[in-house]
C-alpha cells in the first residue's frame, strides 16, 4: 500500500523532472476544458470541475499506487452525480462522495483491490457504453443550441423534450460543436503529444467572442467562474440522510475503484509498470474526501488522461501532480477567460468524449463473442439507459459472477487505451 511517489523520488533527477513537467502541463490543458465541462452536464457549477481535477487530481497522483494515473472526474460518473444533485441537491452529492471516499479507504485497508479482476469486462463494458450514450443524448441541447429549461433525467423523457424543441434549433451553435470535433480529432492525429484539445475549445470559442455569434458561453450561462479554492468544511450530516445517500455512495465508491483500477492497468501496458492496487483504492478515497471537503465532486482515475499522460513523457507521479497545479495556477490567475468557452464547443468534447467511452473499435468483437457476454453487456448496457446505474450494475454483477462460477474459467480482459 506504499505510494509510487516514495517509490520514484529516490534517484529524482532534472531529466525526469523536465519530462513530467512537459507532461503534467499538458495534461492539464486538456483536463482544464473537459473537467469544466463534464461538471456542467453532471448539473453542477463549472468551477466543482476544476475543484475536483485540483484537489483530487493530486490527492491521487500523490498517495496512488500508479506511476502516470492522472485523477479528477470524469466521464463515467455525470450519471450518478446528475442523479443525485437532481433528488437530493449539491450538498447532497457532496456528503455520498465523502461517504465513498470512506467506503475506498476500508475497502483499500482490507485489500479489496484486487477484487476488481472478478468483475466481468461483459458488464464494464455494458454500462460504460451505456453511459456514453446518456451522456451523448445530455449533449445535444447545447449542440443544437435548443432553449430547453432543465432537461427530464429519465433517457426517454428527454428525447421528447429534445424532440420538442426542435423549432429552436441554432445552425451557428451546431457549426461550432462540429468545428471544435473536426479541430480536435485532426490536431490528435497531427500533433498526439500535444493538448489539441484546448486548442481546438478555445479556437472555436474565441471566434464566438470576435464575431459576437449567437452562442452562448460559460459566463452567459453560469456567470464568472471562481478563481480561488473555496476553504473546507463539511456538508450537512444526519443519520437519515448517512442512510438515504448510502446506496449512491455505494455506487459511487464502485466506480471510483474500478475506472481507477482499470486506468491504471491500462498504464501498466503501455509502459511496462506495475500498479500496487490497495494503494490506489487508498487514495482514490483520500482524494474523494479531499475534494468533498473542499466542495467538488466524485474523483478517480481517468483512463483517457492517463493515457495522455504516457504519450506525453510523463514518467513519475510528479507528472500528475504538476497537472494538479497547473490547473490552479490557472485557476487563480486567468479564469475570466474560461468564462470565454463557447457551450456548443464544450458539447462537441464530450460527444467525442462519449464516442471514445464506448470503444468502436471493440464493436466488432462483442458481436461474435460469447452468447452469455453478449446478453449480460447487453442487459448491462439497457438498464444503465432506461432504468438506474445502481440497478444495472447490481443486475450485471451478479449474473456476471453466477456465470463465471457456471464457467470456472474467464480469460483476463485486455485493456487498451481510448484515444481522447
Amino acid at each position: 500500500m506504499k505510494p509510487k511517489v516514495l517509490t520514484t523520488l529516490p534517484g529524482y533527477t532534472a531529466g525526469l523532472f523536465q519530462a513530467d513537467l512537459f507532461a503534467g502541463i499538458s495534461v492539464a490543458m486538456v483536463a482544464l476544458p473537459l473537467s469544466i465541462a463534464i461538471a456542467i452536464a453532471s448539473g453542477a457549477e463549472p468551477g466543482a470541475g476544476l475543484i475536483t481535477a485540483i484537489v483530487g487530481g493530486f490527492l491521487i497522483s500523490a498517495l496512488g499506487g500508479s506511476r502516470v494515473q492522472i485523477g479528477g472526474p470524469t466521464g463515467a460518473f455525470i450519471v450518478v452525480v446528475y442523479g443525485v444533485i437532481a433528488d437530493f441537491g449539491y450538498d447532497g452529492l457532496v456528503l455520498a462522495t465523502l461517504m465513498a471516499g470512506l467506503i475506498l479507504i476500508i475497502a483499500g485497508y482490507l485489500r479489496a483491490g484486487s477484487l476488481v479482476r472478478h468483475i466481468p469486462e461483459a458488464v464494464i463494458n455494458g454500462f460504460t457504453i451505456g453511459i456514453a450514450i446518456i451522456i451523448a443524448t445530455s449533449q445535444l441541447r447545447e449542440l443544437f443550441g435548443l432553449e430547453i429549461g432543465a432537461l427530464p433525467g429519465e433517457f426517454l423523457e428527454k428525447l421528447a423534450a429534445l424532440w420538442d424543441a426542435r423549432a429552436s434549433f441554432n445552425g451557428m451553435a451546431l457549426a461550432i460543436g462540429l468545428a471544435t470535433m473536426l479541430l480536435i480529432v485532426g490536431l490528435r492525429r497531427a500533433a498526439p503529444r500535444y493538448p489539441g484539445l484546448i486548442v481546438a475549445v478555445g479556437v472555436t470559442s474565441a471566434a464566438v467572442a470576435v464575431w459576437v455569434l449567437p452562442v452562448d458561453t460559460l459566463y452567459s450561462r453560469f456567470g464568472a467562474l471562481p478563481s480561488t479554492l473555496p476553504m473546507p468544511g463539511l456538508p450537512e450530516l444526519g443519520f437519515d440522510r448517512v442512510m438515504t445517500l448510502l446506496p449512491s455512495a455505494m455506487v459511487i465508491a464502485f466506480l471510483a475503484g474500478v475506472e481507477s483500477l482499470l486506468s491504471a492497468a491500462v498504464a501498466d501496458r503501455m509502459t511496462g509498470g506495475k500498479y500496487r492496487p490497495n494503494a490506489e483504492v487508498l487514495a482514490n478515497g483520500v482524494a474523494n474526501i479531499g475534494s468533498a471537503l473542499f466542495g467538488g465532486m466524485p474523483a478517480t482515475g481517468a483512463i483517457a488522461r492517463t493515457a495522455t499522460n504516457v504519450r506525453a513523457g510523463g514518467r513519475t507521479p510528479v507528472a500528475g501532480m504538476i497537472h494538479a497545479l497547473t490547473i490552479l495556477l490557472v485557476m487563480l490567475l486567468v479564469a475570466p477567460l474560461a468564462g470565454y468557452f463557447a457551450m456548443p464547443a464544450l458539447a462537441g468534447l464530450l460527444l467525442l468524449t462519449a464516442w471514445n467511452m464506448s470503444e468502436p473499435h471493440k464493436w466488432r468483437g462483442y458481436v461474435t463473442g460469447a452468447t452469455s457476454d453478449k446478453v449480460l453487456l447487453l442487459l448491462t448496457l439497457v438498464l444503465t439507459v432506461l432504468a438506474d446505474l445502481t440497478v444495472a450494475i447490481g443486475v450485471g454483477v451478479a449474473l456476471g459472477l453466477a456465470l463465471r462460477l457456471r464457467k470456472r474459467h474467464v480469460p483476463e480482459a485486455d485493456w487498451t487505451p481510448p484515444d481522447a
